[in-house]
Formats: C-alpha cells, sequence, structure tokens
C-alpha cells in the first residue's frame, strides 16, 4: 500500500492539528522535533513539516497527499486543490492596520492612494481595488508592524488574533478583509488514485471536529 504523505504547519497551527491528529489515534508526532519528516508505518502515512506558505505548493504538485494549512494562505495564493474540511481552529483576521496618530484624523473613506505594507499583496490588491483605491504595496515577510514606525508605510495588512502585537507597536485596525480558520487541504490526483484512504481521512478528521 503506498505511503500518503501529509504536509503538517510549523508555527502556530502545529500544536492544535498535533492535537487533532493524536485524537484520531495518529501517535508519535512532537512539536518540537527538529526532524522534518516522520512516518507512521503502522497506518502507512509520513509527515512532512513546512512553513505554511509551502504546504499549497506541495499538495499542488504531489509532493504531499493532503495538508493542513489557514485559509488566509488558500486565499492569497488561490492553489489548484481540494479543501474538503474546515478544521476550525486558528482563527485570526486580516485587517488594514495604522498608526493611531494617523488613525485620529483619518477617514477611510477619502482614500484615493495608500501605501501599504503586507506579506499578503493579492489579497491586498483585490481589497483596495474594489473599493476603487490605488495601492501601492511594499512585499514584506515578517515584523510587518515595524513598517510605519520606520517610515516604510503608513498602512500595514496583516494576520492578527487578539491585536495585542497591534497595539504594543501603536497601531489601530482600520477595516477587516477576510477571517481565516485551519483547512484540511487534498491533492486532486490522490482523491482518485487513493480515494478510499483519503475519504477515510476525510471523514476521520470530519467527526473529529464535529466533537
Amino acid at each position: 500500500m503506498p505511503v500518503l504523505t501529509v504536509a503538517l504547519p510549523k508555527g502556530r497551527l502545529l500544536d492544535p492539528a498535533l492535537q487533532l491528529l493524536s485524537a484520531m489515534g495518529i501517535q508519535g508526532l512532537e512539536a518540537d522535533t527538529r526532524k522534518l519528516l516522520l512516518a507512521d508505518a503502522e497506518r502507512d502515512l509520513r509527515f512532512i513539516f513546512l512553513k505554511p506558505a509551502d504546504i499549497p505548493t506541495y499538495v499542488q504538485y504531489g509532493a504531499a497527499d493532503l495538508g493542513i494549512v489557514g485559509k488566509d494562505i488558500l486565499a492569497e495564493q488561490q492553489p489548484d486543490v481540494y479543501e474538503p474540511v474546515d478544521l476550525g481552529f486558528g482563527f485570526c483576521r486580516l485587517v488594514v492596520a495604522e498608526p493611531r496618530e494617523l488613525w485620529e484624523r483619518d477617514d477611510p473613506a477619502k482614500w484615493s492612494w495608500v501605501r501599504v505594507a503586507t506579506k499578503y499583496p493579492t489579497l491586498t490588491e483585490r481589497y483596495f481595488s474594489e473599493r476603487g483605491i490605488q495601492v501601492e504595496m511594499i512585499r514584506l515577510d515578517g515584523s510587518i508592524e515595524l513598517a510605519p514606525l520606520v517610515g516604510l508605510a503608513e498602512r500595514i495588512v496583516d494576520l492578527v488574533q487578539s491585536g495585542e502585537t497591534l497595539r504594543a507597536n501603536g497601531l489601530v485596525e482600520v477595516a477587516e478583509i477576510m477571517t481565516s480558520t485551519a483547512r484540511l487541504i487534498v491533492n486532486r490526483a490522490s482523491l482518485k488514485t487513493a480515494h478510499a484512504r483519503v475519504n477515510a481521512l476525510i471523514a476521520a478528521m470530519r467527526q473529529e471536529v464535529a466533537k
């Protein structure tokens, strides 16, 4: 029987993903492992640990049969994958934020041009263009909150959970673009070639999420 490969996201979604798999009876996975690949020989499963942004690519091109990743990344990348289950954990929001002193005198209804720092250029472009606002984007990969503090961009588009990081950096949320939770994604070919096994995993996850 061929081994099914499941891509798991490093970072904030990993612990709840491992808890879900453990509840399904899949053991031996540890969040603090330095290994990038672990196998469950009993179930013919192997698990690879990836940066969340890489998971849709691995699944779309068949290097992984299934993966767990945030809806924000799927909306940004729009990969050609099957997305059967909203796993319900990892809730966060993609928002527009700006420094408090700007917010106090700002009127978003009057925006015609903005410069925004973000790691979500597709979603950012769509949000502003739908509102007839020209946007200049500065693409960053980390510490987006720093951009307004050093004058790189007045506004940012970034993920927030509690909003604590925004507040700590003197930023105020001015608009919400979308909400996001973790999703199970599946390679379309795997869905056909390993139909019974993939569907069994999907069903087991659905059952666990519904509890």
